[in-house]
C-alpha cells in the first residue's frame, strides 16, 4: 500500500525506520473521510505531508500535532484539516501521528516523535525558511513541549532539534494537570501512569526557552476540559521569555472547536491567525 493514499497526502514516511505503513497504528475511519480519522494505537509513528498548491509555497512548513488526551488522535478534525488549511496558505504542512505516553511507550515518546519529525522536515530541505508548529488540545501542550527545554530526568532519542520560528497553539492543558498546579482541587491522577508523567515532568509554561518564537494562542474561556488559565499561563510565560504573543479568549466555545465548529464567534479564529500570520511576515 502507498502510505500516501491513507491520508490523500503528498509525502508520508515512517519516523524511525523503513519498515511499511501497515499495522503502523489502528486507525477509526468514519465513512471513510480521513478528515474524520481517529487513531486509537500506535506502534510505529508516522508522519503526512501536505505540499502547497503550485507556486504558491513560501518556503517554510509547519508540523501539526492533533489532540485526543494522549491516549488517542484526532488526526481528521485537528490534523488533516488543519494541514489543508495551512498549505492552502502556502505553507507544506506536516501531520505527525505520534506514539503515545503509556507502559509499552514511556511517558517521553510523543515528545522524541515530534523532535525527530522536525529534524526529518529539516534534514529533505522542505523548509529553507524555517519550521513552525501548531498543536490543538493534546497536541497544544506537544507543541508548547517543543518550545521548551527538553527534560533532564529524560535522555533524548533525537538530538539537534531544528529551531521553531512561530508557534499556533489552541486549547492545550499547559500546567494544570501537574500535581500542584491543577484547578480542581485534589484532582486524581491521569491514567495511565506514564501520561500523568509527561504532564507532572513538561510543564511548558515555566520551562520555555528564550527568546521564545512569534506565538499565536486560542482558547475557550469556558472550556469544560481544558481550563482557561491554561491560556494566560503560556502568554506570561512567552512574554518572559521575551516572546511576542497573540492571545485570543472566546467567551462561550466548546472543547474541541477546531476549524469546524460553525455559527460561534470561535469560528473566525483561522481568520484572525492567518492575519496574525501575514502580520509577522510568515505569509
Amino acid at each position: 500500500m502507498d502510505p500516501r493514499t491513507l491520508f490523500a497526502a503528498d509525502v508520508a514516511w515512517s519516523l524511525w525506520d523503513q519498515e511499511p505503513i501497515e499495522g503502523a497504528f489502528e486507525l477509526e475511519n468514519s465513512n471513510n473521510q480521513a478528515d474524520q480519522s481517529v487513531v486509537l494505537s500506535v506502534s510505529r509513528p508516522w508522519v503526512f505531508g501536505y505540499e502547497p498548491p503550485s507556486g504558491s509555497g513560501n518556503g517554510r512548513s509547519v508540523l501539526i500535532l492533533g489532540g485526543g488526551g494522549y491516549t488517542q488522535l484526532m488526526v481528521g478534525r485537528e490534523g488533516i484539516q488543519v494541514a489543508r488549511w495551512l498549505a492552502n496558505l502556502g505553507f507544506f504542512a506536516f501531520v505527525l501521528v505520534h506514539r503515545f505516553p503509556n507502559a509499552a511507550n514511556g511517558p517521553q515518546a510523543p515528545l522524541d516523535d515530534a523532535r525527530k519529525a522536525l529534524i526529518l522536515i529539516e534534514e529533505k530541505e522542505l523548509s529553507p525558511r524555517g519550521q513552525g508548529v501548531c498543536g490543538l488540545s493534546s497536541g497544544g501542550h506537544l507543541a508548547a513541549a517543543l518550545l521548551s527545554e527538553f527534560p533532564h530526568q529524560w535522555t533524548p532519542s533525537a538530538k539537534n532539534v531544528p529551531n521553531i520560528h512561530f508557534a499556533i497553539i489552541g486549547y492545550g492543558p499547559i500546567s494544570t494537570n501537574a500535581a500542584g498546579r491543577t484547578i480542581i482541587p485534589n484532582k486524581a491522577a491521569l491514567e495511565p501512569p506514564e501520561k500523568q508523567e509527561l504532564y507532572q515532568i513538561v510543564q511548558p509554561d515555566v520551562q520555555l526557552v528564550a527568546p521564545a518564537p512569534p506565538t499565536f494562542i486560542v482558547y475557550s474561556g469556558n472550556d469544560p476540559v481544558v481550563p482557561v488559565v491554561n491560556a494566560y499561563r503560556l502568554s506570561e510565560g512567552i512574554t518572559k521569555a521575551r516572546g511576542v504573543v497573540e492571545l485570543h479568549v472566546f467567551a462561550d466555545a466548546p472543547h474541541g472547536f477546531a476549524l469546524d465548529t460553525k455559527g460561534l464567534p470561535v469560528s473566525s479564529w483561522p481568520t484572525l491567525c492567518q492575519e496574525w500570520l501575514r502580520q509577522q511576515a510568515l505569509l
